[in-house]
């Protein structure tokens, strides 16, 4: 069974018109000149990989964990950091105060990290410590410094340390 002629005319021109309005955005639910279709929110850029200025940052929501650097106090002062942990995140796990340049590996585990008086810290995993010396090249310091602490004994009288 078929519609009428003009129904089906009467329909088809209301679903021009509505095409239109939506097409020049005066059908939306937000009224006239509102987007039937706002964009979807940023996601969360998530946890920054640079530190700018003094506060307290939360591991894992403020902060990247990894290993930042800094060049040093901001002016005459010092620089001072620290590393919170703990069950209440105020257990200070590691912290300096300084006028030098700084590396600090802070820990996925970590709690928080709290700068004051530094310049910006960046997150640069490449500025990690240098690898441990192959076991023949500690074994021959360390057997330099025993040589020397046992001169420095034998002229003093005490006995002689033992080696490695």
């Amino acid at each position: 069974m078929g519609f009428p002629m003009n129904v089906a005319m009467v329909c088809t021109k209301a679903v021009m018109v509505a095409a239109a309005l939506v097409l020049a955005g005066g059908a939306s639910a937000g009224g006239a000149g509102a987007d039937p279709h706002p964009p979807a929110p940023s996601p969360n850029p998530g946890p920054k990989t640079t530190i700018d200025h003094d506060g307290m940052y939360a591991v894992g929501t403020d902060i990247a964990p990894g290993t930042y650097s800094s060049a040093g106090p901001a002016g005459k002062g010092a620089c001072y950091w620290k590393r919170l942990g703990g069950s209440n995140g105020n257990e200070i796990i590691d912290n300096a105060m300084t006028k030098k340049p700084q590396v600090v590996q802070i820990e996925p585990s970590d709690k928080a990290f709290k700068t004051d008086g530094c310049q910006p810290w960046q997150k640069t995993d490449s500025a990690e410590a240098p690898p441990p010396l192959p076991p023949s090249a500690a074994q021959g310091q360390l057997q330099t410094i025993i040589g020397g602490l046992n001169g420095a004994g034998r002229q003093s009288g005490a006995g002689q340390v033992p080696g490695p």
